[in-house]
């Protein structure tokens, strides 16, 4: 399968965007993707100089802050407005200049907090979003309505898809802010190498989530673009669904640390469950390559990769 032409990946530094990369990159296409640096995603001149100097053909917009629950807690707004500017951005540039395709990425959160499992397309909408995370989930719905409002006034090809729990070897590691697997796997290293008899864990431990290594969603973002052509978001799961509890038994032996694992369940859960219905995707005949504790030890090796350019080793295990 190859995609001809430019591929500009929107928040190429991110895991998904590294993912992404690799992925398109082994479809022989020239893949753009500039650094945060030195395009701005939120500067609006900015982007549409970039996109009338480039002209690309595929558009796969990964940008955007995104974290834990920890961190939509801190900073919410932050969050929103930096997802909002991202996808308005991102997808006004694309329709004026001529993209062929655009793909935009959203998130599972986009979901209604009590919504039934699996989650489907038409469930978006239908009730309250968890409030950890509204104002993400918020930004993130806007994104795959204004790809469909798009559609509608001017033809454009835009498509929305919405990933499950995504990780890798290219995650932020930091405790206090990145997503549930990444934010584990630093916390129990530093457990370990601190021969600590327990460490404790946010919330009940009950929350259901499906999970996906990055490299998975980068290869169905590959198919997406090449086949599927809706004006209805796609789900991109694998179809791993494991309990927080699960994962961190999981993520333990992965690590080596041997200690208890308290939960807290002061501390928020977020959404008691989250499992995509990925039928459409699979009936393009995608499925997610890479078995969950091959996908955890190759992350783990990432985080102790980086943890080995820090100064000293030492910064990733005390973060």
């Amino acid at each position: 399968m190859t995609v001809h032409g430019d591929v500009f990946i929107a928040g190429g530094e991110t895991l998904i965007g590294r993912a992404l990369i690799r992925a398109f990159t082994r479809t022989h296409a020239r893949v753009c993707a500039p650094a945060r640096d030195d395009l701005d995603l939120t500067d609006t001149c900015a982007v549409h100089r970039y996109f009338a100097a480039t002209r690309p053909r595929h558009v796969v917009v990964a940008g955007g802050k995104s974290g834990g629950i920890g961190l939509n807690q801190r900073v919410p707004a932050d969050l929103m407005t930096d997802n909002l500017l991202v996808a308005t951005n991102v997808c006004m540039a694309a329709a004026r200049h001529g993209v062929e395709k655009l793909l935009y990425l959203a998130s599972s959160c986009c979901y209604p907090k009590d919504c039934p499992q699996p989650m489907r397309v038409e469930h978006l909408g239908t009730g309250p979003l968890e409030p950890t995370s509204e104002p993400y989930a918020v930004a993130k719905i806007a994104g795959i309505q204004l790809c469909a409002a798009l559609r509608r006034q001017q033809g454009a090809r835009f498509i929305a898809a919405i990933p499950a729990d995504v990780f890798g070897p290219d995650s932020s590691f930091d405790t206090e802010s990145s997503h549930v697997i990444p934010a584990l796997v630093a916390k129990m290293h530093a457990a370990k190498i601190q021969n600590a008899q327990e460490i404790v864990l946010w919330g009940t431990g009950n929350p259901r989530r499906e999970f996906l290594f990055a490299d998975d969603l980068a290869e169905a973002c590959v198919l997406v673009i090449e086949r599927y052509d809706e004006v209805a978001a796609i789900n991109l799961g694998g179809g791993t669904e494991l309990s927080i509890r699960d994962v961190a038994v999981m993520i333990a032996e992965v690590v080596g640390f041997e200690g208890r694992l308290v939960f807290d369940a002061s501390k928020p859960d977020g959404m008691p469950r989250k499992l995509l219905d990925s039928t459409v995707l699979h009936d393009l005949g995608w499925r997610a390559a890479t078995p969950i504790h091959e996908a955890l030890r190759r992350t783990y090796r990432g985080f102790l990769d980086r943890s080995a350019d820090s100064a000293g080793g030492t910064a990733g295990a005390t973060r």
